[in-house]
């Protein structure tokens, strides 16, 4: 789901659809909107776990400001999917604690 007209800025301009792989799967996007708005409008709300409790994460600020939307982006753990534009053949992962590895026998991830 994506804003067709907004009260302000208006109807925005159109965008190249672009496709990407999260997790594995491909899914389609728009060309330079923020990676988090693309798996937003998939439904994707999940982007992280954290480390110590295993707590899902999501968008929280979407200005980059918290860290609530870090993920693994083109085998790079911790980048702001809220800031981070969306390019053809990005590979973004969810991440588990804070890089790239999972952590053995839980299910979760690295510390």
């Amino acid at each position: 789901m994506r804003i067709s007209e907004h009260p302000i800025l208006g109807i925005p301009e159109q965008k190249k659809e672009v496709e990407f792989t999260y997790d594995g799967s491909v899914i389609k996007g728009l060309e330079g909107e923020p990676v988090a708005a693309a798996l937003k409008a998939a439904g994707v709300t999940i982007h992280r776990y954290t480390a110590k409790h295993h707590s899902p994460r999501g968008i929280f600020c979407a200005i980059g400001r918290c860290t609530d939307c870090v993920m693994v982006v083109d085998g790079m753990p911790n980048v702001r999917t809220c800031v981070t534009p969306l390019t053809a053949g990005m590979d973004v992962r969810t991440q588990y604690g804070v890089s790239v590895k999972r952590r053995e026998g839980d299910g979760y991830g690295a510390i």
